[in-house]
């Protein structure tokens, strides 16, 4: 029998993580707290699936963040794949190349925290593999600290065909996890509950080291995405607009095999991309004569045949990123 909840610690998480919600400093309206609430919401399904769907000597891959758990800025454009590892075991990833854009692999040594990004181990896309004629491959890896590996899948024209991804430690594969306890169930409540606090208080953080800091309604030159791949750079900012103005990105045409173009809200998440138009790629973008990409930002709620909606309150973030772009590309423009 019961005799005290074993859900008490994922509750209490649940209510402190609610008021940190609550509290957030851009909320202005009850639609920045509805938003927020949402948000919250699927934060709680993400860390219940990634404590409880895991076991720490048996890993596979899971989906962290989509369109209904989203968090760090998701790109619509992106299937996210990720576990955690340990050090001094050997693991070993296998898989299919799809015919998808781009297919990246980071071995990141530690978790975001609200005062940490952890650093990259190792960081490369399928370039670096030896993919067979079948298109099969193999990749091993031996952590020397406990952190995670994350792989990336980046569509540019969603009719690609996806590739395939699995993981196994050698030690252990071929062998089952051990039977439920007590404890192991006691834990994975105490974890999801401390992973929420976590998340909610890391990603209400990030616009503020990386983006608010900036002049509203401007891009900054492409950079290396803070966190993110050694192959990837990124234009960022903020906007502010009101109902009868918008924001118009000129990006200079790149060879870069993705270019991507995305609003974001303050909670730092992907706008619904499900039922409208908030992201751009170099397959959709409009090309002028002087070998530029334009895109605009309506604050209307309606979507736009070659522009991004923002959320309801006219503020966000905007953000560009390129694969395999040099450091020296030319500097992305915004127009109100």
């Amino acid at each position: 029998m019961l005799t005290h909840p074993f859900s008490s610690p994922l509750t209490d998480s649940i209510a402190e993580a609610e008021a940190l919600v609550a509290a957030a400093p851009h909320i202005e309206t009850e639609a920045d707290l509805l938003e927020g609430l949402q948000y919250l919401a699927g934060g709680i399904s993400a860390c219940i699936h990634l404590a409880f769907d895991y076991d720490r000597d048996h890993p596979f891959l899971q989906s962290g963040t989509g369109p209904f758990t989203k968090m760090g800025l998701d790109n619509p454009d992106t299937m996210y794949f990720g576990t955690r590892v340990h050090a001094d075991h050997d693991y070993v990833v296998t898989g299919v190349r799809g015919t998808t854009t781009d297919l990246s692999f980071q071995l990141l040594g530690g978790e975001y925290t609200d005062d940490n990004v952890p650093a990259s181990q190792a960081a490369f896309d399928d370039r670096e593999l030896e993919i067979a004629a079948d298109g099969t491959f193999e990749w091993r890896v031996r952590p020397t600290s406990p952190g995670q590996l994350v792989m990336r899948e980046v569509y540019g024209d969603w009719s690609a065909q996806r590739g395939t991804l699995a993981i196994s430690r050698l030690d252990t594969a071929g062998t089952a996890p051990p039977p439920l306890t007590r404890a192991m169930i006691e834990k994975r409540y105490a974890t999801a509950g401390k992973q929420l606090v976590q998340r909610v208080k890391t990603w209400l953080q990030f616009p503020q080291w990386f983006y608010l800091n900036l002049p509203v309604n401007t891009m900054v030159p492409p950079r290396l995405t803070p966190g993110g791949l050694a192959t990837q750079y990124s234009s960022v900012g903020h906007y502010d607009l009101r109902p009868d103005q918008a924001l118009v990105i000129t990006v200079p045409v790149s060879d870069a095999p993705y270019l991507g173009f995305q609003l974001g809200s303050l909670w730092y998440i992907s706008l619904d991309y499900i039922n409208h138009q908030t992201s751009l790629n170099n397959t959709r973008l409009n090309r002028t004569r002087t070998a530029r990409c334009a895109s605009s930002s309506p604050t209307r709620t309606q979507a736009s045949p070659t522009g991004s909606r923002p959320s309801a309150t006219g503020a966000g973030i905007c953000s560009s990123a390129g694969s395999e772009c040099p450091v020296s590309s030319p500097k992305p423009t915004a127009q109100c």
